[in-house]
């Protein structure tokens, strides 16, 4: 397996991080694309994405506009762009993802998208599902009511207070109540894993766990708003096989409840293969749990199941 990373300019000017891992053998096994979540970045899927590549998947990553390193080549933590945030970011993902493929022979492309990574591949799949083989919808959640009030209330902030403003506000009413099932927590972050290890890790990596801006919490209710949409799914092609996984202990998904509901969307939009896989006590980062190894085994024997159909 080789790794290798670059920048790749987008149509807009910004320079977007992106990771690739190679695969040793020379017939590849299919092309994943991993979006990584809110306040977090794509390194740290490296462990599942060398677990790929070592059984002949090509992987790549990247970080999003206001997260990692992408950062690093012009932005703000917590802050998509100045309009029409949400769209541009999966905008991205189609340029970044003819980018990698661009001169390579690989097989057609898998989309991968935890937690926030989820809401922008399903809008991904709105708008490009003629481009994807797949999708997997890791740690997702459902729209709500709530989620318009705080669409509303992140626009005003972002008017009076300004866009670029980091909001504490939106941050405790989108995840102050997330430890509240966990007896005696012993962090404000024990609702991402049981894993006491990686909970550290996220909260020591200084890319990590930060608060966004008035205006990132806009455009992203915005957009989880959007992808809720009876004709948003719509436009998704029927054929296109989803599988969903969660924890039954993630807040994200409503402990499960919002899972299912999302897949029943998809399904009542005509989408004929969707598949739903709740693994029972797991908490919100399914890949940084005590036993991720057992959900890889999942993720993989449904890739290769669909390999075959």
């Amino acid at each position: 397996m080789a790794r290798y990373e670059d920048f790749l300019r987008m149509s807009d000017g910004q320079e977007v991080f992106v990771a690739v891992y190679e695969p040793e053998r020379a017939i590849v096994r299919g092309h994943i694309h991993i979006l990584h979540g809110m306040a977090e970045h794509c390194g740290r899927y490296g462990a599942y994405a060398e677990a790929l590549a070592k059984i002949g998947y090509f992987v790549s990553l990247h970080d999003h506009r206001g997260h990692g390193r992408t950062v690093d080549r012009g932005g703000q933590l917590g802050f998509f762009s100045e309009q029409r945030g949400f769209e541009r970011v999966v905008r991205d993902v189609f340029e970044v993802t003819q980018l990698v493929r661009k001169n390579r022979d690989l097989p057609p492309m898998i989309l991968f998208g935890h937690s926030m990574g989820s809401f922008i591949a399903r809008r991904y799949a709105q708008l490009f599902s003629s481009t994807i083989k797949a999708l997997i919808l890791c740690g997702t959640g459902a729209s709500t009511p709530m989620h318009a009030v705080g669409n509303r209330l992140a626009n005003m902030l972002a008017m009076t207070q300004g866009k670029t403003l980091p909001s504490e506000f939106m941050t405790g009413m989108s995840f102050g109540s997330f430890n509240k099932s966990i007896l005696n927590p012993n962090t404000a972050y024990d609702w991402l894993s049981r894993d006491t290890s990686a909970v550290q890790t996220y909260i020591e990596d200084p890319k990590c766990g930060f608060i966004a801006t008035n205006q990132f919490f806009a455009d992203l209710t915005y957009g989880i708003h959007l992808i809720g949409k009876d004709s948003e799914n719509a436009r998704i092609r029927h054929d296109l096989p989803v599988l969903l996984i969660s924890g039954s202990a993630d807040p994200v998904g409503n402990y499960g409840k919002g899972v299912f509901k999302v897949a029943e969307q998809l399904r009542e939009a005509g989408l004929e293969n969707v598949c739903v896989h709740i693994f029972e006590g797991l908490r919100h980062e399914i890949l940084n749990e005590t036993n991720k190894e057992q959900v890889y085994d999942v993720i993989i024997r449904w890739l290769k199941y669909e390999q075959t159909i």
